[in-house]
């Protein structure tokens, strides 16, 4: 007899992509109401004369490639061009208060937003306010401030080169460094631990690299999820008989069998391509004893083909000549002990040497990672010692070989580039102050972490956030959510209505901005933005829709517009010159970031340009002028995964979801349907405690470094392929159990994916 499963929990077995993707694609397009709009809108996605994609950053093929189906990428375009609207008529329907209580889905499926808004306190409500009352208003308000350090500046990856150039601009002058933005909490470990380890904080290879890789491994990444595109290059490796070695504590579809919708032998015969030639997985938190082990073994293997006369195995040429650090970083591998290599990776020595077997067999060897290795408390440690392995054999810097760190949002990577950063160098100084007259401050700000806890103490009053859902992305969001009502100020840029706009402060405003894919026309006429991959290929993205209301205004424009308001004519920036034409703000970026030279030049060129990585060409931009061998002490990453009541909780995004953004309630690679209330667990971790998969359970962290208990209540418990010791929850719904002193030291990324938890019957009361 079949056992009977939770409601909404079935097994799937088809592969990744295929005739569902069609099918969920299909859907959407009916449910946004714009099936035929929707149709000729996705035709033009990552197209030359087109607009970039508003979902992941994986790039295209020299930005002239036919139609590449991807179905999440589709459902992202299809939520912004949708055909449904919120308008003030909407609001004067809906006090603040009783939208609180609709779920996160609910908020952003009603559609665009048409016209600014301001919140009444009286009234409950948002209503409507002219920009330039509320260009005033925000103005005034900003000006109150006791220092501009009280405010904070939040930017989502969404944001083009040229909206987060004029943002950055616009605080330096107001006179903050206070940058909170999306890679904070994503790949701000690769942001540090790479320029220690090879000088630049970006990936080294470019997409042609993996025509000629002869290994790819796979770090704590779901492609068929958060980058889909990446599926048509791995399609493509695994076809042509290129081992791909995947390292993640579940086993993700997409990852292990793949349909190519454009591909017409698979879906007319229903059949499908295998991904992973290997899936190891590995412990929650585990990762940094994996990459110990791996290294461990090809090091002994080196050494061992030494002593019998063979060649050795590790590319000693290229650790004399282009890197420091090798010998105590060797130490530190032969002191790592076996037994705790194995305990606290999960994985057998077996499935490790067989890994370091493959990495010794490659001539060139690509290893791709996610926020699976970033999101940890050693993350910055675990981006360092993935530098070290690639390394060892002389990894990075040649064609068919690299790091390749896979970003989430199109341009999270641009933003950063053109200066979005709480931390600004001379040489950011330098570039404003020969652009712009004047030298800002370069005092490092708040980071994101940094952020939640000066508007927890009160200690901020102001937050702008360009783009995004800061407060339910945070960990702790019930602190957080407390601590935004009490602002002074609070503005949102956006599309779509989020739950962050429900947090008023004292004056709360939500300004509608331009999608992706909608047509922005300024004095001079249609206007271009750009956008960087995750490669550092930078290229034009063009809307063409017509935009959901005559009210809406570009996100360049709107920074403008509050920068005019707050600073007049401070330092001679002449705003609206800047908006009437795109060209020249591309023309200021250049001569800030020199990288950008013949910026207008070369955006005009189909496929865009590359920005240079020096570690690409073996120049590295460290101190010493070397990559240098960097250590981690050690291999556990939280003291407190001891206790023996301790699971480790990773964070997960659903099939149906785009970071805080839910499409819908599904989760079909993973047999979830029509609900997000669950945790998976190993049976054998059920059966200690008790339990059986069906169970309401209670989810609770270990006690934080505040002492505060933080428990989600009432969830489903669900059996699932998932290592011992390590359980499953969705994000941003599992943020709840994670404090915001659950972070990486070197970093400041929280720990979504390594949280210390325990997990109990729920009361039936």
């Amino acid at each position: 007899m079949t056992e009977k499963r939770p409601e909404g929990i079935e097994q799937y077995d088809a592969p990744a992509g295929g005739w569902g993707a069609l099918k969920a694609v299909a859907s959407t397009l009916a449910h946004q109401q714009i099936v035929a709009q929707g149709t000729a809108t996705l035709l033009k996605a990552n197209q030359p004369e087109g607009f970039d994609c508003p979902g992941c950053a994986w790039p295209d093929p020299k930005h002239t490639s036919s139609f590449e189906f991807c179905e999440n990428g589709a459902k992202a375009i299809t939520w912004e061009s949708t055909a449904r609207r919120v308008p003030p008529e909407f609001f004067a329907q809906n006090t603040v208060s009783s939208l609180w209580h609709w779920t996160d889905h609910q908020l952003e499926d009603q559609g665009r937003l048409t016209h600014p808004m301001i919140f009444d306190h009286d009234s409950d409500r948002y209503l409507p306010i002219s920009w330039e009352d509320a260009f005033a208003t925000i103005g005034a308000e900003l000006g109150k401030l006791e220092s501009p350090d009280e405010a904070e500046f939040y930017t989502s990856g969404r944001a083009s080169n040229e909206a987060a150039f004029l943002y950055q601009l616009f605080v330096r002058a107001f006179g903050t460094n206070n940058f909170p933005d999306c890679s904070n909490m994503c790949h701000e470990a690769t942001s540090v631990g790479l320029p220690q380890a090879i000088g630049v904080g970006k990936g080294t290879v470019t997409l042609e690299d993996f025509d000629s890789a002869d290994a790819i491994f796979s770090f704590g990444h779901n492609p068929g999820t958060n980058h889909p595109r990446m599926m048509t290059t791995l399609h493509n490796a695994s076809r042509r008989g290129v081992p791909i070695i995947v390292f993640n504590p579940l086993k993700e579809r997409a990852l292990e069998k793949f349909a190519a919708p454009q591909n017409p032998v698979e879906m007319a015969t229903l059949s499908s391509t295998p991904i992973a030639s290997a899936y190891h997985q590995v412990r929650a938190g585990g990762d940094l004893a994996a990459l110990k082990g791996i290294m461990k073994i090809v090091l002994e293997k080196d050494a061992a083909a030494l002593a019998a006369g063979r060649h050795g195995i590790i590319d000693r040429a290229f650790i004399e000549e282009h890197t420091t650090g090798f010998e105590a970083f060797r130490k530190d591998m032969e002191d790592a002990p076996w037994d705790r290599i194995l305990a606290v990776s999960g994985l057998t020595y077996e499935a490790l040497e067989s890994a370091a077997d493959v990495y010794i067999n490659a001539e060139n060897v690509i290893l791709c990672y996610g926020m699976g290795i970033t999101q940890h408390r050693h993350g910055t440690a675990n981006v360092q010692q993935i530098a070290n392995l690639l390394m060892l054999r002389g990894n990075i810097g040649r064609t068919g070989a690299g790091i390749c760190p896979l970003r989430g949002h199109s341009n999270v990577q641009g933003n950063r580039t053109v200066g979005i950063t709480e931390i600004p160098g001379p040489s950011l100084a330098d570039g404003i102050e020969r652009a712009f007259g004047f030298r800002p401050s370069i005092i490092k700000g708040h980071n994101a972490i940094e952020t939640a806890e000066a508007i927890i103490d009160g200690r901020s009053k102001a937050l702008v956030c360009l783009g995004g859902n800061l407060a339910v992305a945070m960990p702790d969001p019930g602190a957080i959510f407390a601590g935004m009502r009490k602002l002074d100020l609070a503005v949102h840029i956006a599309t779509k209505l989020n739950r962050s706009h429900l947090l008023t402060a004292k004056v709360s405003i939500v300004l509608p901005c331009f999608g992706r894919t909608d047509l922005d026309t300024q004095a001079s006429g249609p206007q271009a933005v750009t956008v960087e991959d995750s490669m550092s290929m930078v290229h034009a993205s063009r809307g063409f829709l017509n935009p959901p209301s005559e009210m809406l205004r570009s996100e360049p424009a709107i920074v403008a517009g509050i920068a005019k308001a707050t600073l007049g004519n401070r330092y001679g920036i002449d705003w609206d010159f800047l908006i009437a034409d795109y060209d020249r703000i591309r023309e200021k970026i250049e001569v800030v970031f020199p990288d950008f030279r013949d910026f207008n030049k070369r955006i005009r060129v189909p496929g865009g340009f590359r920005l240079d990585v020096a570690a690409s060409d073996r120049r590295w931009k460290t101190p010493s002028g070397k990559a240098v061998f960097l250590l981690a002490p050690g291999l556990d990453e939280d003291p407190r995964q001891s206790d023996p009541e301790a699971l480790v909780l990773t964070t997960l995004r659903s099939h149906d979801q785009y970071n805080t953004t839910v499409y819908g309630l599904n989760d079909r690679y993973r047999g979830v349907f029509g609900r997000r209330d669950v945790v998976f667990m190993n049976r054998h971790d059920l059966a200690e405690r008790g339990l059986s998969e069906g169970d309401l359970i209670d989810v609770s962290s270990l006690v934080a470094t505040d002492g505060a208990p933080r428990t989600v209540s009432r969830y489903t418990a669900v059996a699932y392929d998932i290592p011992r010791g390590s359980i499953a929850g969705y994000y941003p719904e599992m943020n709840t159990v994670v404090a915001l002193s659950d972070y990486d030291p070197a970093s400041g990324t929280p720990a979504y994916k390594g949280v210390p938890v325990k997990v109990v019957r729920s009361d039936p009361a």
